[in-house]
């Protein structure tokens, strides 16, 4: 079973630790990404999450297990719901707890969505389009911007 369960701002430094293999995982995509002298990758600036009342942070648990997070920023009148990040532990990968945490995320957060992945990570692509088709049963449409972004929109 997956849980999504809310981070605390006291739980800050755990999501800071488990974004560290995010953020490693990313890298092959975007080179400007670099350890810093300390052996770090630059942690996000997770402080927003507890101040704007948009920002949701969760951890994605199974079992009790932290196998991943997603940040999700919920809709305004003028944006829709959206993924900002979203990570599953290689470990877990391709073993459909991805799926079913996204899947968890829709219900949770109903009206307009807008996913967007970077121009050369296929695999994100790929597995957004599978979980938004067959979420959506196909009704969704996809475009590219400037960036070479691919971006999926549907409604919920």
């Amino acid at each position: 079973m997956i849980e999504l369960v809310r981070v605390l701002k006291d739980e800050e430094q755990t999501l800071h630790n488990l974004m560290q293999f995010y953020i490693y995982e990313f890298a092959q995509y975007l080179p400007s990404i670099t350890l810093e002298e300390n052996g770090l990758y630059t942690p996000f600036d997770l402080t927003p999450y507890w101040s704007r009342p948009n920002l949701h942070p969760f951890f994605i648990k199974k079992e009790n297990e932290l196998i991943g997070f997603a940040l999700v920023e919920s809709a305004t009148e003028a944006e829709p719901n959206t993924i900002l990040e979203f990570f599953i532990i290689r470990k877990y990968n391709g073993k459909g707890f991805g799926k079913l945490a996204a899947t968890k995320l829709f219900n949770m957060f109903s009206g307009k969505w807008h996913i967007t992945q970077i121009e050369k990570n296929y695999p994100a692509q790929a597995f957004w389009r599978n979980i938004i088709s067959t979420f959506t049963n196909g009704n969704y449409s996809e475009r590219y911007d400037k960036k070479r972004r691919s971006i999926q929109e549907f409604e919920i």
